[in-house]
C-alpha cells in the first residue's frame, strides 16, 4: 500500500463519475493516501445513529460526508470546465505541475 499516487489534492473541484452521487461536483475537503480516499463536500451523505455525548448531548440521527475512493471522481479543469485527465509536466523552474490533457492548462498555480 506504501507509495499510492494520487492525482487529487485538498481544495481540488471534482466530478463524481460513479456511484449513488453521480454527476455531482464538489470541493475535496480532506484526502487519505493511506487506503486511496477522499472526501467531497455535500457527496456522499450518510445518515449515522449517535448517543448523547459531551460533544453532541442531544444524540439522535447525524448526517455527514462519508469517504469516496479516488478511482470514483475526476478533476475538473478550470479553463475546460469539464472532467479531464491529468499529465505531470515539468515547469522550467524544475517543479513538477498538473496540466490538463484538453487545454494544456495548468492546474497547479
Amino acid at each position: 500500500m506504501l507509495g499510492n499516487k494520487i492525482h487529487i489534492k485538498k481544495d481540488d473541484k471534482v466530478k463524481v463519475i460513479a456511484g449513488k452521487d453521480k454527476g455531482k461536483v464538489g470541493k475535496v475537503v480532506r484526502v487519505v493516501k493511506k487506503n486511496n480516499k477522499i472526501l467531497v463536500e455535500n457527496v456522499n451523505i450518510v445518515k449515522r445513529h449517535t448517543k448523547p455525548s459531551a460533544k453532541n448531548k442531544q444524540g439522535g440521527i447525524v448526517a455527514g460526508e462519508a469517504s469516496i475512493h479516488v478511482s470514483n471522481v475526476m478533476l475538473m479543469c478550470n479553463k475546460c470546465i469539464k472532467p479531464v485527465r491529468i499529465k505531470m509536466q515539468t515547469l522550467e523552474n524544475g517543479k513538477k505541475a498538473r496540466v490538463c490533457r484538453k487545454c494544456s492548462e495548468l492546474i497547479d498555480k
